[in-house]
């Protein structure tokens, strides 16, 4: 069934535990995280990065997606992630998106709330959620623009407040893009923030955080951690092992079978971290 944001974040920040947000590069995924969390009976959220978005566009991304978020028996959102132009979150809200993150984090902080507050009103509109980010997540590869930097405290509290955003995207010590569990969490501002304000966390960059350190955040109000680099990783991993045992095989669904098993099984992992 098709949610937004509200339906299933508040809950799960109130409760100490989190929902897992999954960027998709395909239809593979798309069913292999959904099959993930129908064996679980939990509620899942499947995400558009910027990448995807400038392959196939809001409205391809959103017809691959919606129906089978639609026909799922547990909570599917289906969520624009990063994106730095209104323009591409209103297309994706008339494409069908229940969800959308506008990223003003490379602007001034009264910028960044005042058109985050803009677009905001929009999704509400749409019956929408959104997501906003202050301070600043860096990127290991693939974003040299983005710049590192903390959330602080003031700024975060003043952002929740004024920006109209339902979840909040913070910088603390994440990484996008890590392949290796290295991040250093600063717990300490984290518990700061969410001292300061009732809005659900969010964490990007969850693949190189430490397990240990992912159950310790979601107990300080972030409910909803995005997840890339994991499933990009046991795609390619899955999919080489699949050619190579075959070399005379060219049927796709066959090479697929087993690269869908291993990303629903990734996925559950997650899934049972972050529940």
């Amino acid at each position: 069934m098709l949610v937004n944001l509200n339906d299933m974040l508040p809950a799960a920040a109130n409760a100490g535990h989190a929902v897992a947000c999954f960027n998709v590069f395909g239809n593979e995924e798309v069913v292999a995280v959904l099959a993930a969390a129908e064996s679980l009976g939990r509620g899942v959220i499947i995400a558009c990065n910027k990448d995807m978005a400038s392959h196939m566009g809001v409205v391809g991304f959103a017809g691959m997606v919606r129906g089978l978020a639609a026909a799922a028996s547990v909570p599917v959102c289906v969520h624009l992630d990063h994106c730095y132009e209104e323009e591409t979150v209103f297309a994706a809200l008339r494409a069908g998106f229940t969800s959308v993150m506008f990223d003003g984090s490379q602007l001034t902080l009264e910028d960044n709330i005042a058109r985050t507050a803009r677009v905001a009103l929009v999704a509400h509109a749409f019956g929408a959620s959104i997501e906003g980010e202050i301070g600043s997540v860096p990127y290991t590869e693939g974003r040299d623009h983005i710049r590192s930097e903390l959330t602080e405290p003031s700024d975060a509290l003043a952002f929740s407040q004024r920006s109209g955003v339902d979840a909040m995207a913070i910088s603390v010590g994440n990484v996008h893009r890590l392949q290796t569990s290295t991040s250093e969490i600063d717990f300490e501002r984290v518990a700061q923030i969410a001292a300061l304000t009732d809005l659900p966390l969010v964490i990007h960059g969850s693949t190189g955080i430490r397990e240990a350190d992912l159950l310790r955040l979601k107990k300080l109000r972030v409910a909803k951690f995005n997840v890339g680099t994991t499933m990009r990783m046991t795609f390619a991993r899955s999919l080489r092992a699949s050619l190579d045992a075959d070399l005379a095989q060219f049927d796709r669904l066959v090479l697929m079978k087993p690269v869908l098993a291993a990303l629903q099984a990734e996925g559950a992992r997650v899934m049972e971290v972050l529940g």
